[in-house]
């Protein structure tokens, strides 16, 4: 039994998922003629309340694409530090659209609004445009963490206040509506461009769409061209997609409490620092300065169970829909037993 718990992108289509997308009905979405790429982004802009929405291929190009939409070459773009638009992202925000990035020092991958505001650039020529505050729900590397709406609605505020776009990255926002019961119609009310993952949570194997308001939306699909995003019969992954939203969102909550379980057991091992505050699917955690990063996943990984470092004697874990009961059994009685 080898357990994959690096990440939630690690899962396969299932049996009733690749039926479903062998049943899909296609056509050249390049022609915008793909019936089930049609179907599925026009429900996800309806879950969202927004008029417009696009398939991509993957999370990465819908969020590039988002900051090419709100910016212009020598623009920034408000973030956190921890941000995948600048951490994880091969640089596309500067390569792509030539825009910089104001890092907050926030909280598990959160800030506030007042330090939105502290931010922002004042209004002289030899200062960079601020044009863009973007956010990611759930944080990733704040261990899978969920915003506070309230402060989402003040950052809004601010946003309005001053002219800037306001962007979600929701690659785990499925995660985070369940952990805070929350609708996506709330989300889409607040944010001009959402970007939203299927190929997490969800477990689809590829696919993440764009909602936004018509009128930024009406350039998407030929940046989407400019970067290379576009398909022809595509309509057998978004079928994928339609699959999971059936059936896949109301299991997210197994996922959470596989990851709180996790956590506990991990909190009781003497070589362990510190376990992060575990809201969702990830569990972030920090060996004791004593303890070698490497040699760590390397004795997980003797035992057929991967996870990855992430520098500075901290790891991750992440529960997925393909991460089972019978895995996860041996995997607690596993860290029970471990010794270093």
């Amino acid at each position: 039994m080898t357990i994959d718990l690096r990440s939630d992108t690690v899962t396969k289509p299932s049996k009733a998922m690749l039926e479903a997308m062998m049943q899909a009905k296609v056509g050249d979405d390049v022609f915008r003629e793909d019936e089930t790429v049609n179907q599925l982004e026009t429900r996800i802009a309806s879950m969202f309340g927004k008029p417009s929405a696009l398939f991509f291929p993957s999370g990465t190009m819908a969020n590039q694409t988002a900051i090419k939409l709100h910016t212009n070459p020598g623009d920034q773009i408000i973030c956190d530090k921890y941000a995948h638009i600048y951490n994880y992202e091969s640089g596309g925000a500067s390569f792509n659209s030539g825009v910089s990035c104001k890092l907050i020092d926030g909280h598990r991958g959160m800030f506030t609004a007042e330090q939105v505001v502290e931010s922002i650039n004042p209004d002289a020529y030899y200062y960079s445009p601020t044009r863009l505050v973007e956010i990611e729900n759930t944080a990733n590397r704040g261990g899978g963490s969920c915003w506070d709406f309230a402060e989402i609605l003040k950052i809004r505020k601010i946003c309005d206040e001053k002219y800037l776009g306001f962007h979600l990255d929701g690659a785990r926002i499925w995660n985070a509506l369940v952990v805070k019961n929350e609708t996506p119609k709330q989300y889409g009310e607040v944010f001009d461009t959402i970007s939203v993952c299927l190929s997490k949570g969800l477990g689809c194997p590829v696919g993440s769409v764009l909602v936004g308001d018509e009128a930024i939306m009406k350039n998407a699909i030929r940046i989407r061209k400019v970067f290379g995003g576009n398909m022809r019969q595509a309509g057998y992954l978004a079928a994928a997609g339609l699959y999971a939203l059936d059936n896949n969102r109301g299991r997210l909550n197994e996922d959470h409490k596989k990851a709180k379980q996790i956590g506990e057991q991990l909190s009781k091992l003497s070589i362990i620092k510190t376990v992060e505050a575990i809201e969702t699917n990830i569990v972030i955690f920090e060996l004791d300065k004593d303890v070698n990063e490497k040699a760590f996943i390397q004795k997980l990984k003797d035992k057929n169970i991967h996870i990855i470092g992430m520098g500075t004697n901290k790891l991750r874990i992440v529960t997925h829909l393909d991460y089972t009961d019978a895995m996860h059994e041996k995997f607690i009685k596993i860290l029970q037993m471990l010794q270093f």
